[in-house]
């Protein structure tokens, strides 16, 4: 049997089961990594970076034990060096696994002996430690919070012909992940999908409305894997968004025999070029609108997702954030914080909680990170509290960020202190307001404001 780099796991299940069988505990997830970074031919460094561990705890403590654990079972020496070429060379020779049976017994092995909060030990599955929460949350992870009733609308809208969703939420709230859910349940009915993130466009690109929408039937045809004929499409004598409009009608939606989902991610980039916005905008609620008329255009589900209220004037018949299933994603119920806790394995009297819920206002990416250090006990609670605003909290790469953008610009910074400082929600200037609510540091009560968290507000304000 030939062991690849593709087949570690089976290599993995090798060992484990030479380990049980010399009653010695099996792999735990901290060495699995320093396995899997060394088929992948990287760093201490980089391994422990993408498992969330300290470089010298991989170094020093984790890939010496690893080595001195599996020498004796090899026959030789090992390091990281001829780790690789003594592993599989020792596989060639093993009979085949019971992969199964040895991955159910390694795991019980670690429950039993090292209990869930040392380790969170693969819980009787093949999950390692969950990666440090940062983006979105993948398809298949269990600490997802389903959101609740509006996973379910959206399910239920995107069956609709001609349906058009629309999901708003700051930076960090979980507009992506419910989105790549949406998509995946589309998919799973049938549905061709296309997913488009505005993030990855060059600012040339977007600022062109012509580029643009090139831009946007090219990768729309990569996605469905389509040839690419805009030549054949573009005319212009009738203008881009015609020509668009064609070559989506007579071309993308003549080839696709199932519904389509065309999912929109970060539109707010649009907002920053008004010109191209008014053309667009407009041009994304006609394709919605013409699904009343024609009926190939009914095989459209759009997904617009977006980080802030539109700032750029538009008359009401035009706009695509008026019409359609609206969506609007806040932050986490004193429930779902609990619910996610449970997730992590991580025990919290009510009133811990409440504090918790105090500092960060149930905001799901603090919360996260909260949980993430809370369960490897790598700080403790009233650690966290204490510390969570300064240079060695937990929080420090997250606030840095956020430090990085308003120092750019200061009348952000300036707006927030005074909200800061201010006892009662206060009115801010409506292009400013929606830059902070895009990033997620303010919450907007109808036409006035305030800090999203009590966190924001030790960090930012200003005396």
């Amino acid at each position: 049997m030939i062991v690849a780099a593709s087949n570690l796991d089976s290599l993995i299940d090798i060992l484990n089961n030479k380990l049980l069988a010399a009653q010695k505990r099996p792999l735990n997830p901290s060495e699995i990594a320093i396995l899997r970074g060394i088929w992948k031919y990287q760093t201490y460094n980089k391994i422990a970076m993408e498992a969330g561990y300290s470089p010298g705890y991989f170094t020093n403590v984790v890939a010496p034990e690893l080595f001195k654990k599996l020498s004796p079972i090899i026959g030789r020496r090992i390091t990281k060096k001829n780790c690789r070429v003594l592993l599989e060379s020792h596989a060639q020779e093993q009979p085949i696994t019971d992969n199964k049976r040895v991955r159910e017994q390694s795991a019980n092995y670690l429950l039993d002996n090292n209990g869930p909060s040392k380790e969170m030990i693969r819980q009787k599955t093949n999950h390692l430690l969950p990666s440090y929460p940062s983006g979105s949350i993948p398809i298949d992870s269990p600490y997802y919070i389903k959101r609740s009733p509006f996973q379910e609308q959206a399910y239920e809208e995107i069956k609709k012909p001609g349906a058009l969703i629309r999901i708003k939420a700051p930076q960090e709230m979980g507009k992506t992940s419910l989105l790549l859910r949406i998509v995946d349940y589309a998919s799973g009915q049938g549905y061709r999908t296309v997913n488009l993130n505005l993030e990855q466009i060059d600012e040339t690109i977007l600022s062109d409305l012509n580029r643009f929408l090139r831009w946007l039937c090219a990768n729309i045809s990569y996605q469905l894997k389509l040839e690419s004929k805009l030549d054949d499409y573009w005319d212009e004598d009738i203008g881009a968004k015609i020509s668009c409009t064609i070559y989506f009608q007579d071309y993308i939606l003549e080839e696709v025999q199932e519904p389509l989902v065309l999912a929109l991610d970060e539109v707010n980039r649009i907002f920053e070029h008004p010109q191209v916005a008014k053309d667009v905008l407009p041009l994304f609620r006609s394709w919605y609108e013409e699904a009343k008329r024609f009926p190939i255009w009914r095989k459209l589900r759009l997904i617009v997702v977006h980080s802030t209220e539109i700032y750029v004037p538009l008359q009401l018949k035009q706009s695509p954030f008026n019409v359609g299933l609206p969506i609007q994603l806040d932050t986490f119920s004193f429930a779902e914080v609990k619910k996610l806790a449970q997730r992590y394995r991580v025990e919290w009297e009510e009133a811990k909680l409440r504090q918790v819920m105090e500092l960060v206002g149930g905001h799901p990416a603090l919360v996260s990170i909260a949980l993430y250090y809370l369960m490897r006990e790598e700080i403790t609670l009233d650690e966290l509290l204490e510390t969570a605003s300064s240079t060695t909290g937990i929080y420090n790469y997250h606030l840095q960020r956020h430090w990085v953008k308003l120092e750019e610009n200061p009348d952000l910074l300036q707006a927030l202190n005074t909200l800061i400082q201010s006892t009662e929600p206060i009115s801010l200037e409506p292009t400013v307001a929606h830059k902070l609510s895009s990033m997620g540091l303010i919450k907007q009560i109808g036409n006035q404001a305030v800090p999203i968290c009590e966190l924001y507000g030790q960090s930012f304000g200003q005396d």
